[in-house]
């Protein structure tokens, strides 16, 4: 029985593929959001409770060394920690405040060490990755006519916000379980499914995409594929609908770099577009005035924010920030400063400490599963999802998506264990 198709066996398989795979009926109870840090944390005890009875297991169940790439996600975390207590302490926001921010720390940025560490520690396969977002996509096909009919029969935009919202988040939107909203630009009804807003429900159809084009089954494959492009057109996301086309053929085509044809392929590629420049320079010029003014507003508010959050971060506390977000003036209709963009929001938040907590470890990963890609087969799926997660840096705040994202950190620690032990597998031989 190949990979694919194997049932998993271990816990951290089991709980990997229905932490994520039950998650439509965690969002129908309000509880997804609380969903993603449980699994995380309840890797992480399991991890622990391995480690300190390892001698004692057999080898299959002893935890994996934890790999260089992965240590760099941990320390970048731990310094935005510190940066958060500094940030806080410059900033006179009292200790209240500072163990708020802590425990969002903990749902939030943690996580982004804490799932490459179980995924790359624990016994978690790819395989299991792949399917459980093929569990994830069945479901939303079978509830897509209960989301497409809604707004239409007269059902409300928002059912209910879940009592699970007093133990704090960064707001009621991911409590709340919605069919769909009326996108105040165009009047229209928009789908975000079961996240806490329409453009990061494309962020899940990528990952159902990434994990799709993975899957070994045809029918889980094409499953994943069709819910990734219904999402991705209901939710009307131009990030989602520019990455969709860009981040896994990005990742494809590096995990090939090395092979003739590629090279090949290349050539023809830079010949063409040597003698077509002129016309795709106006066609680019073209895609870009139309991918900004389709939300014109939108795109109004978010380069306001940014700016102000440049500004005021580098300005009046670059090094440890603000250390929390502020609400915003009229023209950017109240939205908090250090919201809608990961980087300009950590100058605000964490100042250029935070800023390059988290772009040390990105960089890393970025060049590391670059060079792992041609050679690990779990490093292109592990790749898409980074270059995804960059990509939405941009127009997101990533910390706050992490329990919407979380498989595709654990391809990354998934990946960077694969490579490691290679990387053992080769010197072994050598020496």
């Amino acid at each position: 029985m190949d990979q694919a198709s194997r049932p998993p066996g271990d816990p951290e398989d089991r709980l990997t593929l229905w932490g994520w795979a039950l998650s439509w009926p965690a969002y129908a109870v309000g509880a997804f959001y609380v969903l993603g840090p449980l699994v995380g944390y309840l890797l992480l005890g399991l991890l622990c409770v391995r480690s300190y009875f390892a001698p004692a297991l057999s080898a299959s169940k002893r935890p994996h060394d934890i790999p260089f790439g992965v240590w760099v996600w941990i320390v970048g975390m731990l310094v935005m920690l510190v940066a958060l207590f500094a940030g806080h302490v410059a900033n006179a926001l009292g200790l209240g405040q500072t163990i708020k921010s802590t425990i969002g720390w903990a749902k939030g940025w943690a996580l982004l060490a804490l799932f490459p560490l179980v995924g790359a520690c624990l016994h978690v396969r790819a395989e299991t990755i792949y399917r459980a977002c093929g569990y994830f996509s069945l479901q939303t096909l079978i509830l897509l006519p209960l989301f497409l009919v809604a707004p239409f029969v007269g059902l409300p935009e928002a059912l209910f916000v879940s009592p699970l919202k007093a133990i704090g988040g960064p707001g009621p939107e991911v409590f709340t379980v919605y069919l769909y909203t009326i996108a105040p630009d165009t009047g229209a009804a928009r789908w975000q499914f079961l996240a806490p807003w329409a453009p990061a429900a494309g962020l899940i159809a990528n990952l159902l995409f990434i994990s799709a084009m993975e899957e070994k089954h045809r029918f889980w494959k094409a499953v994943g594929v069709t819910a990734a492009l219904a999402i991705v057109v209901l939710c009307q996301s131009r990030m989602a609908m520019l990455s969709l086309f860009l981040i896994y053929p990005a990742a494809w085509a590096v995990s090939r770099i090395l092979r003739p044809t590629t090279f090949l392929a290349a050539s023809i590629v830079s010949l063409v577009a040597g003698v077509l420049a002129p016309l795709l320079i106006s066609a680019a010029d073209s895609a870009i005035n139309s991918f900004t003014s389709a939300r014109a507003d939108s795109s109004r508010v978010r380069g306001a924010l940014n700016r102000i959050a440049r500004e005021r971060g580098l300005e009046e506390n670059p090094i440890w920030g603000h250390g929390i977000v502020e609400p915003g003036p009229h023209y950017v209709e109240y939205m908090p400063i250090g919201s809608h963009h990961s980087w300009y929001g950590l100058i605000f938040v964490k100042g250029l400490v935070g800023f390059f907590a988290f772009l040390v470890p990105v960089i890393w990963s970025l060049l590391e599963l670059i060079t792992l890609a041609p050679a690990v087969k779990a490093a292109r799926a592990a790749l898409a999802c980074l270059l995804l997660m960059l990509f939405f840096s941009f127009g997101e705040n990533m910390e706050m998506l992490a329990y919407l994202y979380w498989p595709g950190l654990m391809l990354i620690g998934v990946a960077f264990r694969e490579g490691m032990l290679l990387q053992r597998k080769a010197l072994a031989e050598r020496g």
